[in-house]
């Protein structure tokens, strides 16, 4: 949300949900406190890796803001929606990969080849001529 910032605290684990805290400065410079849960065993489910947790839950209060609830749940919903981000992502990045290549070709380094061998007959030339 514009003019506030989420400052992450910690976190606390129960169970298999872990608790990630966050301190909120508004605009005009009050703080308050929110709590984004997560449940690992979706994200275990999900291949979202573990460090990733703590900025996907600010990027969650960031784009959905902060209710009147002290404490949000990042849902299974949102797990999706990064999860499909990071392959559109991860396509995208190989299509670059693949787009940079160059084709192998025989005639690979023959500019060099030939030139040492051009060299050399000349610098052989000029030795029979002395």
């Amino acid at each position: 949300m514009p003019g506030m910032e989420f400052v992450f605290t910690g976190f606390r684990q129960d169970s298999d949900i872990r608790s990630y805290t966050f301190q909120i400065i508004s605009a005009d410079r009050t703080k308050s406190k929110v709590t984004v849960g997560a449940d690992l065993s979706l994200i275990r489910k999900h291949r979202i890796p573990l460090q990733e947790l703590p900025l996907l839950c600010r990027r969650l209060l960031e784009t959905n803001g902060v209710g009147k609830s002290p404490t949000v749940m990042f849902t299974e919903k949102d797990m999706l929606v990064y999860v499909t981000e990071r392959v559109a992502a991860e396509h995208v990045a190989e299509l670059k990969r693949r787009a940079h290549r160059t084709p192998v070709s025989s005639r690979s380094g023959q500019a060099w080849r030939t030139a040492g061998k051009a060299g050399m007959l000349t610098n052989a030339a000029a030795a029979a001529k002395k």
